[in-house]
């Protein structure tokens, strides 16, 4: 049989990817300066990827054009990470809710809470916490749903790293992952999602509570 070839990534996903890594594990710091010659040369495309792959990132929320500023990290705050929680808070705890009633597999977020424990830096401890929360709420059986939490993952993401840098908690959330986890597969869909939301809560009041340097908010 016929090996099928893995397709190349084009040019401007592979500066998307590369910029998105670079922005959630804190190597580019909330209001940097992304110059388009500067990372065209970092990168060894022209400008053209870059320019298309910053404006896929303003889309997702993790970078804001300005006029006179040009193109720089998004800066979190209270108000953005209110914004983001919230939604996760209406609609993440109901889509597991409706993933548990449904016996659907959890067996993608048992792999990525293996893959949280065993991870060898913080971005790859990130990368599957993302991975958990995404097992949980994709088999919910509403595609509209799933892809409404996908549009907020990468500025949900962006909070976390500010938070996690201000208060590195990610022995209580891999312990809150446990449980939300433990209750899902036991079928309790409520208890499993009262946890969820619990978790969210909890995590969005800590990261709002912490001063950031670079915005001065409390």
């Amino acid at each position: 049989m016929t090996s099928v070839p893995t397709p190349i990534p084009s040019r401007t996903q592979y500066v998307l990817d590369a910029i998105k890594h670079r922005i959630l594990t804190g190597q580019l710091a909330p209001g940097q300066a992304l110059v388009e010659t500067e990372l065209a040369a970092q990168f060894g495309v022209s400008k053209t990827p870059v320019r298309e792959a910053l404006k896929t990132l303003a889309g997702t929320g993790l970078v804001v054009m300005s006029q006179y500023k040009g193109v720089t990290v998004r800066m979190v705050d209270a108000d953005m990470a209110r914004e983001v929680y919230d939604v996760r808070l209406l609609l993440e705890p109901e889509a597991l809710r409706r993933t548990v009633r449904r016996g659907a597999s959890l067996d993608a977020a048992r792999d990525a809470l293996a893959r949280a424990d065993s991870a060898g830096d913080t971005a790859e401890r990130s990368l599957a916490n993302r991975l958990f929360h995404r097992a949980l709420y994709l088999p919910c059986g509403n595609p509209l749903l799933g892809r409404m939490l996908d549009e907020v993952r990468d500025q949900a993401a962006l909070v976390a790293a500010a938070a996690w840098a201000a208060d590195p908690s990610w022995e209580r959330e891999a312990a809150e992952h446990r449980d939300i986890l433990r209750l899902a597969l036991g079928g309790d869909a409520d208890g499993a999602a009262s946890a969820l939301h619990a978790h969210i809560a909890s995590f969005v009041r800590r990261a709002i509570s912490e001063p950031h340097p670079e915005e001065g908010q409390e």
